[in-house]
């Protein structure tokens, strides 16, 4: 059984040490793009003529294909895991912040009145009234965007041997190897599998409030 997962010397990792490799060239940017859609996707809930240019921009970085944009940023980040980490935070913004901005939109206004009465102020409204509440609908933007993140890892294989388990489906496809060649794609399928089944477990942690599967009966037992 050992043997299956026994990587030729020119890869220069293990199995298992490319799975870390990968689950860090995906999730990392996804978080960067988190911490970069929170507040931006805040200012269009408060600004509404901001969305759509934010949208518009977010939507044409999104379509500029993963090697063109590796091949830019090659001349300032060189053949470098970051490289391939920028384009994938970038790509996230245009699944998180309409997932942010609509799950925020969608806090009742009764809800966010009773908070103002109790005193609370604007941003202790967000963090504490208006985040939980839109928990679900962020956490399923992350599962979106952390699947997709952890696909196109294997691009970077193209660029210095950055792709992490696409660097086996590229060793497999040269040398004709189908061990390499099925082990990266069912590990990537795997990787892609664990970690939406971890958002989802992470959605009912922070959700409890909330009945599975359905909405919150009661929006304000999030206050406080």
């Amino acid at each position: 059984m050992s043997e299956l997962f026994d990587m030729p010397s020119y890869l220069e990792y293990s199995y298992f040490g490319l799975v870390g490799i990968h689950l860090r060239e995906a999730l990392i940017p996804v978080l960067a793009g988190l911490v970069v859609s929170l507040p931006l996707a805040q200012l269009c809930v408060r600004l509404r003529w901001l969305y759509p240019p934010v949208l518009w921009v977010t939507t044409v970085l999104y379509a500029i294909p993963s090697l063109a944009f590796f091949v830019v940023l090659i001349d300032y980040t060189g053949l470098s895991e970051t490289t391939v980490m920028i384009p994938l935070a970038v790509y996230s913004l245009v699944i998180l912040v309409p997932a942010i901005v609509d799950g925020v939109r969608a806090v009742p206004q009764e809800t966010l009145a009773a908070a103002t009465a109790m005193g609370f102020g604007p941003v202790r409204r967000y963090l504490q009234v208006q985040l939980p509440i839109a928990a679900p609908a962020i956490i399923a933007g992350l599962r979106v965007a952390s699947v997709s993140s952890i696909s196109l890892v294997s691009v970077g294989m193209l660029i210095g041997n950055q792709g992490a388990l696409g660097n086996m489906l590229d060793a497999g496809l040269k040398y004709d190897q189908p061990r390499l060649v099925w082990l990266s794609v069912v590990g990537t399928a795997v990787l892609a599998t664990a970690v939406d089944a971890v958002l989802i477990v992470l959605r009912l942690l922070l959700t409890p409030w909330m009945p599975r599967g359905g909405r919150p009966t009661v929006a304000k037992e999030a206050i406080g």
